[in-house]
Parts: C-alpha cells; sequence; structure tokens
C-alpha cells in the first residue's frame, strides 16, 4: 500500500464518518449533504479511501454478546521474520476485528468477533494450525466505553 494524500474533503469525511452514520432511506445522501458532497463522490470517495487502505473497515460497531456472539482479544509472538505472513492470515480472517503490532514479546494482538463462544475456539485453533504459533486469549471481563475518534 503507498501513502496517500488526503485532501480536505477526505479529512472531512473521516471526521465526520466516525460521530456516527445517519439511519435513513439515504444515508450516503444525507452525510454527503452534510459534508458539502454529491452522494456518488461521497461513495467513490469512501470506497478510494477503503481501496488504497486509508480506512480499513466501514461499518457498524455491534456488542456482538448481546446477539449471542463472543468477543475476545488476543496476542501472539511472532518472531519478526514471519509477522508479514501471519499478519496476512489475520488480515483475510473476517472473525479478526483488527490487529496490531505492539513492541512487546507478545507483539501481535487483534480482536475476535464470532457468532458463538464455541466458534472463538475454533478460529483460534485454525489461527494456531496455519501460522504455527500460539494464540494467548483474554476473555472480556468488563466493558469499557471509550468513545475513541481519530481526528485526520
Amino acid at each position: 500500500m503507498g501513502e496517500h494524500v488526503l485532501d480536505h474533503a477526505d479529512r472531512a469525511i473521516v471526521n465526520r464518518l466516525q460521530h456516527g452514520f445517519p439511519i435513513s432511506e439515504r444515508p450516503f445522501a444525507e452525510a454527503a449533504r452534510e459534508l458539502g458532497l454529491q452522494e456518488s463522490e461521497l461513495l467513490k470517495r469512501v470506497d478510494r479511501l477503503l481501496q488504497t487502505g486509508v480506512l480499513t473497515r466501514f461499518g457498524p460497531m455491534y456488542q456482538i454478546e448481546r446477539a449471542g456472539g463472543a468477543v475476545v482479544l488476543a496476542a501472539m509472538q511472532v518472531p519478526t521474520m514471519d509477522l508479514d505472513r501471519v499478519v496476512a492470515v489475520l488480515n483475510a480472517m473476517p472473525e479478526v476485528a483488527h490487529n496490531y503490532l505492539r513492541s512487546h514479546r507478545f507483539n501481535l494482538w487483534f480482536v475476535l468477533a464470532t457468532a458463538s463462544q464455541a466458534q472463538v475456539d475454533s478460529v483460534i485453533d485454525r489461527i494456531e494450525e496455519v501460522t504455527g504459533h500460539p494464540v494467548y486469549a483474554m476473555p472480556k471481563l468488563k466493558e469499557y466505553f471509550l468513545d475513541l475518534r481519530l481526528p485526520v
């Protein structure tokens, strides 16, 4: 992925959409109006931001447990020379909500979200089998709402 320079409209889109998405018959048209854009332009820009990797996902955040699902934070110890391969494995899995590197012996962290606890266990087994590295799962004991927003 090459570096992508965000123009004023791109920055406005990213900043606006972190604060919620309109719930209406035509949410993109409504959001576009708020941003001073045409609906088609907003759709093209969001697609480009996703294709270039500026945005890694665009969609709702759910409290999966309320729907009967499961979520777990997990970590791995992956040798530097194997990080690209293991990250590619995680990125290809729809159950992996996101992942990130840390400067720690547990250097790769990620969140799994599945329809059931049994699926969490199954996905962890699959990750371990494909990568050859153990996964350390840390189930959520208590939830904190941070309302994290990242202005650009």
